[in-house]
């Protein structure tokens, strides 16, 4: 698996990513154009979709507690309260601010197990990354204006998705596969899809029975249902890649 950046880099690819969704949306001429990768969404939708996600996430960590999730007193309304943009930027900072002054280690709840991924700030933040690289991809491909999700983030984008995201689903419920993708830019990643669940960079060795290649981007894209299989090469058993992509969540 590749190294996931540093924290205080993951932030700062929080509030860029974050920041590019704003301003893509700043230049829309309709708020209520549709959003490709989120069906029956609009882009003001979007917007206000991660903004509720960066507060609530924000009072996590502030919290600090990993034994549960905010209660509904504490979380109170997370809806936009005054102009969406505006609104939108305050949810970032808040993010942000909560991120620097926790750093990488409090521990906090997440939704994912302490198995996959540690129950702290820091992977917080490097889910975050993630969350706000796809939504700001998918706001600009509302505007017809679609770029790649930047390779820095989708190299570790990948790893986080295979490790938290597909490490929190269970078990794999096809035939026992062995899957590697393989990124354009260079790194690799093989994840072993069994009745145990998702086994990123397993010890065992073995030929995969399914190989991915695309950017990092592609994979990202992919990974989150946000591009077609056709959209990358796929060689061996394509049917494994196509439960995959069924099997995998999407937000």
């Amino acid at each position: 698996m590749t190294p996931t950046p540093p924290f205080t880099e993951l932030v700062t690819l929080v509030e860029e990513r974050s920041e590019t969704l704003r301003a893509a949306a700043a230049i829309a001429s309709d708020p209520a154009a549709p959003v490709p990768g989120c069906p029956g969404w609009s882009l003001r939708d979007l917007v206000a979709h991660l903004g509720e996600v960066q507060r609530f996430w924000a009072l996590v960590v502030t919290e600090a507690d990993p034994s549960g999730p905010p209660t509904r007193e504490r979380k109170g309304s997370t809806l936009p309260q005054s102009d969406l943009l505006e609104w939108f930027g305050e949810s970032t900072q808040l993010l942000s601010a909560a991120l620097r002054a926790a750093g990488p280690d409090v521990p906090c709840w997440a939704w994912w197990s302490p198995e996959v991924a540690p129950l702290t700030a820091g992977a917080v933040a490097r889910h975050q990354v993630q969350e706000a690289a796809v939504h700001a991809y998918d706001a600009l491909e509302a505007l017809g204006k679609a770029e790649p999700v930047p390779a820095a983030v989708a190299v570790d984008g990948v790893a986080e998705f295979l490790s938290t995201c597909l490490g929190s689903l269970g078990a794999w419920p096809h035939r026992p596969a062995r899957v590697q993708f393989q990124a354009i830019e260079g790194p690799s990643w093989t994840v072993d899809l069994s009745p145990a669940g998702a086994t990123p960079d397993p010890a065992a060795s073995g030929e995969p029975v399914t190989r991915i290649h695309a950017t990092a981007s592609d994979l990202v894209l992919l990974l989150y249902r946000r591009i077609p299989l056709d959209a990358v090469r796929i060689d061996g058993d394509r049917e494994v890649a196509t439960q995959l992509r069924e099997w995998s969540p999407i937000d």
